[in-house]
């Protein structure tokens, strides 16, 4: 599967991993500079300070400089993966404020998950069966020309 633009290079598996480790205790010591996640998730400055300005992301300060952490960069990935798929800032918001502070919206979020991807699925299905009807309409146009064309030259 080809690697989505500003989504970091990762592994399936460890990937999430990362994600649920980023919300267990024992890592939230873990700090980092806007450098650290524009080198790591290829995103650029501006774009962080884009998403804090939004509300997605809430880094700490420090001599009034960012200071990133685990659930920073967890919250990040999903971001910008929710992007790739075509969600908006907006969408991606309520998604991420549906969390809580500590997980308790988890199930909310499920949920939402859940039904944004049934009405996503839904209208890619019916683009598919849409991009199928074209399709066999242009095969039958092709071949038709081509038999054409080819009895236009054998005479």
């Amino acid at each position: 599967m080809p690697k989505s633009p500003n989504v970091p290079n990762v592994q399936g598996v460890s990937d999430v991993l990362e994600f649920l480790s980023a919300h267990q205790p024992g890592g939230a010591d873990d700090v980092y500079g806007i450098a650290d996640l524009v080198r790591d998730f290829d995103v650029t400055a501006r774009a962080l300070r884009l998403y804090e300005e939004k509300g997605l992301l809430a880094p700490r300060r420090l001599n009034g400089a960012r200071i990133y952490t685990r659930r920073d960069r967890a919250r990040l990935t999903l971001i910008l993966r929710a992007k790739s798929l075509g969600s908006s800032l907006e969408e991606i918001k309520e998604y991420l404020d549906l969390y809580g502070q500590h997980g308790e919206g988890r199930k909310r979020q499920l949920e939402y998950v859940v039904s944004k991807t049934q009405a996503a699925i839904a209208e890619l299905e019916q683009k598919r069966a849409e991009l199928d009807r074209t399709l066999s309409e242009l095969r039958i146009i092709h071949d038709g020309a081509s038999r054409q064309l080819k009895e236009r030259r054998a005479k």
